[in-house]
Protein backbone atom coordinates (compact mmCIF):
# COMPACT_ATOMS: atom_id res chain seq x y z
CA UNK A 1 0.00 0.00 0.00
CA UNK A 2 1.59 3.26 -1.13
CA UNK A 3 1.43 6.40 0.99
CA UNK A 4 -0.82 9.08 -0.43
CA UNK A 5 0.96 11.21 -3.00
CA UNK A 6 0.71 15.01 -3.02
CA UNK A 7 -1.95 16.51 -5.27
CA UNK A 8 -0.30 16.87 -8.66
CA UNK A 9 1.93 13.80 -8.28
CA UNK A 10 0.61 10.54 -9.68
CA UNK A 11 1.77 7.11 -10.71
CA UNK A 12 1.70 6.87 -14.47
CA UNK A 13 2.63 4.19 -16.99
CA UNK A 14 4.96 5.44 -19.70
CA UNK A 15 4.67 3.45 -22.89
CA UNK A 16 3.62 0.34 -20.99
CA UNK A 17 6.97 0.20 -19.19
CA UNK A 18 5.71 -2.64 -17.02
CA UNK A 19 6.50 -0.86 -13.76
CA UNK A 20 3.60 -2.37 -11.83
CA UNK A 21 1.34 0.51 -10.85
CA UNK A 22 3.42 3.06 -12.78
CA UNK A 23 6.19 5.55 -12.17
CA UNK A 24 6.05 8.76 -10.19
CA UNK A 25 5.11 11.62 -12.49
CA UNK A 26 4.19 15.30 -12.51
CA UNK A 27 2.66 17.54 -15.17
CA UNK A 28 5.08 19.94 -16.83
CA UNK A 29 7.61 20.54 -19.57
CA UNK A 30 10.47 17.99 -19.62
CA UNK A 31 13.77 19.15 -18.15
CA UNK A 32 16.37 16.35 -18.18
CA UNK A 33 15.36 13.97 -20.97
CA UNK A 34 12.87 12.08 -18.80
CA UNK A 35 10.11 9.99 -20.45
CA UNK A 36 6.89 11.87 -21.17
CA UNK A 37 3.33 10.93 -22.03
CA UNK A 38 1.21 13.90 -23.02
CA UNK A 39 1.60 16.47 -20.25
CA UNK A 40 3.01 13.91 -17.78
CA UNK A 41 6.76 13.56 -17.15
CA UNK A 42 8.39 10.70 -15.26
CA UNK A 43 10.07 11.59 -11.96
CA UNK A 44 13.19 9.40 -11.85
CA UNK A 45 14.11 8.51 -8.23
CA UNK A 46 17.64 7.54 -9.30
CA UNK A 47 18.14 11.16 -10.45
CA UNK A 48 16.34 12.74 -7.48
CA UNK A 49 16.87 12.31 -3.73
CA UNK A 50 13.39 13.65 -3.00
CA UNK A 51 11.93 11.32 -5.63
CA UNK A 52 13.70 8.45 -3.87
CA UNK A 53 12.29 9.52 -0.49
CA UNK A 54 8.77 9.49 -1.94
CA UNK A 55 9.35 6.18 -3.75
CA UNK A 56 10.63 4.64 -0.49
CA UNK A 57 7.43 5.82 1.22
CA UNK A 58 8.98 8.17 3.71
CA UNK A 59 6.49 10.34 5.59
CA UNK A 60 7.26 13.52 3.68
CA UNK A 61 3.78 15.01 4.23
CA UNK A 62 4.21 16.94 0.98
CA UNK A 63 0.99 18.49 -0.28
CA UNK A 64 0.01 20.18 -3.50
CA UNK A 65 0.33 23.95 -3.15
CA UNK A 66 2.99 23.85 -0.41
CA UNK A 67 5.40 26.78 -0.27
CA UNK A 68 8.89 25.32 -0.70
CA UNK A 69 12.48 26.44 -0.17
CA UNK A 70 14.76 24.12 -2.14
CA UNK A 71 18.45 24.24 -1.14
CA UNK A 72 20.91 22.84 -3.66
CA UNK A 73 18.68 23.06 -6.72
CA UNK A 74 21.54 22.38 -9.21
CA UNK A 75 20.23 22.40 -12.79
CA UNK A 76 16.62 21.88 -11.71
CA UNK A 77 16.08 18.14 -12.11
CA UNK A 78 14.14 17.72 -8.86
CA UNK A 79 12.97 21.24 -8.12
CA UNK A 80 11.24 21.38 -11.50
CA UNK A 81 9.08 18.43 -10.41
CA UNK A 82 8.40 20.16 -7.09
CA UNK A 83 7.34 23.36 -8.84
CA UNK A 84 4.96 21.32 -11.03
CA UNK A 85 2.73 20.62 -8.00
CA UNK A 86 3.80 22.98 -5.19
CA UNK A 87 3.05 26.64 -4.60
CA UNK A 88 5.82 29.26 -4.65
CA UNK A 89 9.12 27.34 -4.91
CA UNK A 90 12.36 29.16 -4.11
CA UNK A 91 15.34 27.35 -5.64
CA UNK A 92 18.76 28.20 -4.22
CA UNK A 93 21.85 27.25 -6.25
CA UNK A 94 25.39 28.54 -5.76
CA UNK A 95 27.11 27.45 -8.99
CA UNK A 96 26.52 29.69 -11.99
CA UNK A 97 26.51 27.02 -14.69
CA UNK A 98 23.72 24.79 -13.30
CA UNK A 99 21.87 27.95 -12.31
CA UNK A 100 21.59 28.79 -16.02
CA UNK A 101 19.84 25.45 -16.63
CA UNK A 102 17.68 26.14 -13.59
CA UNK A 103 16.67 29.47 -15.10
CA UNK A 104 15.66 27.65 -18.28
CA UNK A 105 13.56 25.14 -16.30
CA UNK A 106 11.81 28.07 -14.60
CA UNK A 107 10.78 29.69 -17.90
CA UNK A 108 7.60 27.58 -18.18
CA UNK A 109 7.04 27.41 -14.39
CA UNK A 110 5.74 30.70 -13.01
CA UNK A 111 5.89 29.41 -9.41
CA UNK A 112 9.62 28.54 -9.61
CA UNK A 113 11.97 31.31 -8.44
CA UNK A 114 15.69 30.59 -9.07
CA UNK A 115 18.13 32.28 -6.67
CA UNK A 116 21.87 32.32 -7.37
CA UNK A 117 22.98 32.18 -3.75
CA UNK A 118 24.84 30.11 -1.14
CA UNK A 119 22.56 27.94 1.05
CA UNK A 120 25.10 28.39 3.86
CA UNK A 121 24.37 32.14 3.87
CA UNK A 122 20.59 32.57 4.16
CA UNK A 123 21.01 36.27 4.95
CA UNK A 124 21.78 36.75 1.25
CA UNK A 125 18.27 35.65 0.20
CA UNK A 126 16.20 36.36 3.32
CA UNK A 127 14.82 39.49 1.63
CA UNK A 128 13.32 37.32 -1.14
CA UNK A 129 12.14 34.14 0.56
CA UNK A 130 8.92 34.49 2.52
CA UNK A 131 8.71 33.32 6.12
CA UNK A 132 6.48 30.54 7.45
CA UNK A 133 7.11 28.30 4.45
CA UNK A 134 5.76 24.74 4.51
CA UNK A 135 8.78 22.73 3.38
CA UNK A 136 12.55 22.98 3.11
CA UNK A 137 14.02 20.42 0.71
CA UNK A 138 17.78 20.20 1.15
CA UNK A 139 20.24 18.41 -1.15
CA UNK A 140 23.57 20.20 -0.85
CA UNK A 141 26.90 18.55 -1.57
CA UNK A 142 28.93 20.34 1.07
CA UNK A 143 30.39 19.84 4.52
CA UNK A 144 28.18 21.01 7.36
CA UNK A 145 24.87 19.80 5.97
CA UNK A 146 23.23 19.90 9.41
CA UNK A 147 24.47 23.47 9.87
CA UNK A 148 22.82 24.48 6.57
CA UNK A 149 19.51 23.04 7.81
CA UNK A 150 19.88 24.87 11.13
CA UNK A 151 20.73 28.18 9.43
CA UNK A 152 17.66 27.96 7.18
CA UNK A 153 15.24 26.87 9.91
CA UNK A 154 14.25 30.54 10.30
CA UNK A 155 12.12 30.30 7.14
CA UNK A 156 10.02 27.31 8.27
CA UNK A 157 6.55 27.57 9.74
CA UNK A 158 6.17 26.03 13.22
CA UNK A 159 4.45 23.03 11.66
CA UNK A 160 6.74 22.99 8.60
CA UNK A 161 8.90 20.11 7.44
CA UNK A 162 12.56 19.62 6.58
CA UNK A 163 13.19 16.98 3.91
CA UNK A 164 16.94 16.44 4.01
CA UNK A 165 19.11 14.17 1.86
CA UNK A 166 22.43 13.73 3.69
CA UNK A 167 25.38 12.91 1.44
CA UNK A 168 27.98 11.16 3.61
CA UNK A 169 30.83 11.60 1.13
CA UNK A 170 30.38 15.37 1.12
CA UNK A 171 30.89 15.47 4.88
CA UNK A 172 33.94 13.18 5.03
CA UNK A 173 34.94 10.75 2.30
CA UNK A 174 37.13 8.75 4.70
CA UNK A 175 34.57 8.03 7.42
CA UNK A 176 31.97 5.29 7.69
CA UNK A 177 28.71 6.76 6.30
CA UNK A 178 26.71 5.45 9.29
CA UNK A 179 28.93 7.46 11.66
CA UNK A 180 28.51 10.56 9.49
CA UNK A 181 24.72 10.13 9.51
CA UNK A 182 24.73 9.80 13.31
CA UNK A 183 26.70 13.05 13.67
CA UNK A 184 24.44 14.94 11.28
CA UNK A 185 21.33 13.72 13.08
CA UNK A 186 22.75 14.63 16.49
CA UNK A 187 23.53 18.19 15.38
CA UNK A 188 20.16 18.50 13.65
CA UNK A 189 18.34 17.47 16.83
CA UNK A 190 19.46 20.64 18.60
CA UNK A 191 16.70 22.50 16.73
CA UNK A 192 14.62 19.83 14.94
CA UNK A 193 12.61 16.77 15.89
CA UNK A 194 13.49 13.91 13.56
CA UNK A 195 10.30 12.16 12.42
CA UNK A 196 11.59 9.62 9.89
CA UNK A 197 14.91 8.41 8.48
CA UNK A 198 15.63 5.93 5.73
CA UNK A 199 18.64 4.86 3.69
CA UNK A 200 18.39 5.97 0.06
CA UNK A 201 20.88 3.26 -0.92
CA UNK A 202 18.49 1.64 -3.38
CA UNK A 203 18.76 4.76 -5.55
CA UNK A 204 21.69 6.80 -4.15
CA UNK A 205 24.83 5.34 -2.55
CA UNK A 206 25.82 6.66 0.89
CA UNK A 207 22.75 8.88 1.29
CA UNK A 208 20.27 9.10 4.16
CA UNK A 209 16.83 10.66 3.89
CA UNK A 210 15.63 12.59 6.96
CA UNK A 211 12.21 14.09 7.65
CA UNK A 212 12.16 16.55 10.55
CA UNK A 213 10.19 19.44 11.97
CA UNK A 214 11.33 22.46 13.95
CA UNK A 215 11.32 22.20 17.74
Amino acid sequence: MHNALPDGVERHAFGGDGDGDGRLATRGDPVYGEPTDGEWRAWDPSRSKLGAMIELEMETNLAGGDTVLYLGAASGTTVSHVADFAGPTYAVEFAARPARDLLEASASRPRLFPLLADARKPDTYAHVVESDIDVIVQDVATRGQARVALENRRFLADDGRLLLAVKARSEDVTRDPAAVFDDVREELETEYEVLDTKSLERYHADHLGIVARPL
